[in-house]
């Protein structure tokens, strides 16, 4: 029996780092929406950064010994390295508000946290797809991350704009133009994600 080790299901690894990312997301738009609670939703954004260090290292751990993986090794150590960064960088912008001691959000903070919840809302469906081969709907939901990550693209620059227009505290600015930056960086992951998934696809179906 030792010849013949427990078959790892790589798939539900990567679902439930999906998840994690997902719920890391709505807390951070609960956050944007209301800072009252900033100190308790660090704490947990915090913790939700941990699992999902935690269980990237489990992925990377599992394919240092196996053999044989549903899909290419690098692919799989693409994912799991992307979902990471998606859910660093939620950490990173919720960090540098709680840092900042920031007392209000805005409006922009708040569309750009919905967006990024949906993207990786989208994210998860696609890797369940994947599992089950269902390539023509993981082909599907690349195509609304990527629409998704085209509108905080959007919705970055004009938050920019709507800063260096609206805002004459210029350490107020600094500020949010970081917190916007990690918000955005956490969408291109997203789209870096995507990408990954558009080539598995090509490769099988």
């Amino acid at each position: 029996m030792k010849f013949f080790p427990k078959e790892i299901d790589f798939f539900e690894l990567l679902d439930r780092a999906a998840l994690n990312i997902t719920k890391g997301g709505g807390l951070l738009v609960s956050l944007m929406e209301n800072l009252d609670n900033l100190e308790t939703c660090s704490k947990e954004i915090y913790e939700i950064e941990q699992e999902g260090d935690m269980l990237t290292h489990d992925i990377m751990k599992k394919l240092n010994k196996t053999f044989i993986t549903p899909i290419d090794r690098e692919d799989l150590y693409a994912l799991a390295s992307r979902l990471d960064d998606i859910i660093d960088l939620i950490w990173a912008a919720v960090d540098r508000m709680t840092v900042f001691k920031l007392k209000e959000s805005t409006k922009e903070a708040v569309s750009m946290s919905k967006d990024l919840l949906l993207t990786v809302e989208v994210i998860q469906k696609a890797i369940r797809k994947l599992k089950e081969k269902n390539y023509p709907h993981v082909q599907e939901f690349c195509i609304e991350i990527n629409r998704l990550e085209n509108r905080i693209d959007r919705d970055f620059r004009d938050a920019l704009g709507k800063l260096f227009d609206e805002i004459k505290d210029p350490i107020l600015i600094i500020k949010w133009k970081e917190i916007y930056e990690h918000l955005e960086d956490a969408s291109d992951r997203c789209e870096d994600v995507a990408n990954t998934l558009e080539a598995i696809v090509l490769k099988h179906a």
